[in-house]
């Protein structure tokens, strides 16, 4: 049966299953025989192989009875990190003495089981969630699949490492400090952390709350979005739950199309690649190959993120880590090995005025960082600054673990979306990554984004050896990048208004847009029949856009069409002063949009700059002159 392994992605098992070459019986005893040789550490509990036998005879009679659209992951096998609940499997957590065996699994388990998926079992983790080293475990620290002597990242150390040996097709681990992202750069794969809420933590031993994530390990960026769209969702049982929203497939294809977007880098004396050569080489030469992609290079002054990034350790939030487990740690403390201990106990020292002081001083800070979002489309870090070996983060495990945060700790903090990439590897041989993050909502962008570079990149899949293949998500976008046909699936509770101005991406106010949870749906003109002037004042600067009379001749304007959810719409449009507001105007391809236009009366002084074909272009020729 080993020559069944690896599996690769998902499209790949899919295709072996439907061509008859694999079946979901067989899958299992396959996968079942590898995982018994686990020098990596990769595993908690693997299940047994009947009850294995088990889930695969059930979804080969489920497929007999159901229509194939609803078991998506059909025979797909996948592993939980060890803090999630499997019915009938124990979750230790990493902490054999908080053991406990739930009857029912977590929402986004259960959701892949109805999908057809298969789970393999539950994997290894720094103890309850708190560490990005994969070495603090009573179960043995989880070995780099590249390197054993170095480690595999945390706290999803054991998610990661059976997902790169390729035992999965994927991998749930959860994320709070970059615990879904930094395994996946030391072992060359995708790590997505979701906008939070979007997928359900019901089940999930708690680490903080109220920024808990359920992430994604994933072969390729297309996977992780299948797995996505199984998982998301909104559910009543978990507090912190919210609705998915977001403007889906074209939308970012348009966003980050060969025409252009704009990336955000830190300033180089903020870059900290810890002593690393080669990381910071890589890193520059992901820079180089982000622009390759039609991407422009902004730096950006990182201060405030790293400020909230100390927050989470050096703040209020270690108490949410106390309080998650308080129970069981002021009664059990002793079960709690070394490093963990000591940062949940230094949780006592701080107040509930602490508290609230630490949630004003990241509002402040959330302030400041939302305001890059004016300039960019998306951030562009190395995931982690380096990489240690095993022996040197076991002999300096709290500085060099908070070394492995320096560009991911403030992800959650700041209600931001990220994915890693795997971006190169050193010269000895151990993977580099870097991660894309956006605003909450903004997750497709960056998959489809990631999905691009990922092809560019055209890496082996974890250290299964195999090719990543020249289709599915990375090559539609590769080939529809440069369309110009509006997506026709509007959104459900969303509203489309075309903008022209200042709101144009990039420009001064297109804040206002992203910051209510806005997507970029396409670039493109107006019918010829427009008219277009600069308005007196400012700044900010602003054009005015009116219909030409019969009499007239009118031109082509250049407008971006945005999404916005509609309860965001109406303070939109408050904002609006005179003499411009809202009316419909006709599109190149004929369609009727809600955009920005100008009252007749205020253009009558203004300047006709119709000739430019749009605001971009007349303020550079503004700026030349």
């Amino acid at each position: 049966m080993n020559e069944l392994m690896p599996l690769g992605d998902i499209p790949s098992v899919l295709q072996r299953y439907a061509s008859g070459e694999l079946t979901p019986g067989q899958m299992v005893e396959a996968v079942h025989a590898l995982i018994q040789n686990d020098a990596g550490h990769a595993w908690i509990y693997k299940l047994p192989l009947e009850t294995l036998r088990g889930y695969a005879r059930a979804v080969e009679a489920k497929a007999r009875t159901v229509d194939k659209a609803a078991l998506s992951l059909y025979g797909v096998p996948f592993a939980i990190k060890d803090n999630i609940d499997l019915a009938g499997a124990p979750t230790t957590a990493a902490c054999p003495g908080f053991a406990y065996t739930p009857q029912r699994s977590a929402t986004v388990v259960q959701r892949l089981i109805d999908a057809g998926a298969i789970p393999i079992g539950k994997t290894n983790l720094d103890q309850f969630a708190t560490g990005l080293n994969g070495t603090r475990s009573p179960y043995g620290a989880c070995r780099n699949v590249f390197n054993p002597d170095y480690i595999s990242g945390g706290s999803s150390s054991g998610s990661a490492v059976a997902l790169a040996k390729g035992w999965v097709c994927f991998s749930l681990g959860t994320d709070t400090a970059g615990s879904g992202r930094v395994p996946a750069a030391f072992n060359n794969l995708i790590g997505y952390k979701p906008t939070g809420g979007w997928l359900s933590t019901r089940g999930v031993v708690p680490a903080c709350r109220s920024l808990d994530c359920v992430s994604i390990f994933a072969l390729t960026a297309d996977d992780a979005e299948r797995v996505l769209e199984v998982t998301a969702g909104y559910d009543a049982e978990d507090i912190y739950s919210r609705a998915r929203q977001g403007c889906g497939h074209e939308s970012a294809t348009q966003r980050f199309s060969e025409r252009g977007f704009r990336f955000g880098v830190p300033r180089k004396d903020q870059l900290q690649f810890f002593g690393n050569q080669e990381y910071e080489r890589l890193f520059g030469e992901a820079i180089v190959k982000l622009q390759g992609l039609g991407g422009k290079s902004v730096e950006i002054d990182f201060a405030p993120f790293l400020e909230a990034a100390r927050l989470l350790y050096e703040g209020p939030w270690v108490a949410e880590r106390y309080a998650a487990i308080q129970q069981f740690f002021d009664s059990h403390s002793e079960q709690i090995i070394a490093p963990v201990r000591e940062i949940m106990g230094s949780a006592k020292r701080y107040s509930a005025a602490d508290a609230y002081n630490g949630i004003y001083r990241l509002r402040g800070l959330k302030q400041q960082t939302d305001r890059v979002w004016t300039e960019v489309d998306c951030l562009l870090t190395p995931t982690a600054g380096t990489i240690y070996t095993i022996q040197a983060m076991q002999q300096d495990p709290m500085r060099l673990n908070a070394n492995l945060g320096y560009y991911t700790n403030f992800m959650n903090l700041l209600d931001y979306s990220a994915v890693a990439v795997p971006a190169g590897f050193q010269d000895g041989g151990l993977p580099f990554g870097i991660t894309l993050a956006a605003p909450a909502h903004q997750d497709e962008m960056l998959l489809h984004l990631a999905g691009r570079l990922q092809q560019a990149y055209a890496l082996p899949l974890g250290a299964t050896g195999l090719s990543l293949r020249a289709e599915g998500l990375g090559e539609q976008l590769l080939t529809s990048g440069s369309s110009d046909a509006p997506r026709s699936d509007q959104q459900p509770g969303h509203v489309r208004v075309a903008v022209c101005g200042a709101h144009l991406s990039g420009l001064p106010l297109n804040g206002q847009l992203t910051s209510r949870g806005g997507c970029l749906v396409l670039s493109t003109t107006t019918s010829p029949d427009y008219k277009f002037y600069a308005l007196p004042g400012g700044p900010p600067y602003r054009p005015g856009l009116v219909r030409a009379e019969r009499n007239e001749q009118g031109s082509a304007i250049e407008v971006e069409v945005w999404e916005l959810p509609t309860r965001e719409f109406g303070s939109f449009v408050v904002g609006i002063p005179a003499p411009l507001g809202i009316g419909t105007i006709t599109l190149a391809n004929g369609d009727a949009v809600q955009s920005f236009l100008c009252e007749g009366y205020a253009v009558a002084d203004a300047e006709d700059i119709s000739r430019f074909g749009g605001w971009r272009a007349y303020m550079q020729q503004l700026g030349n002159t």
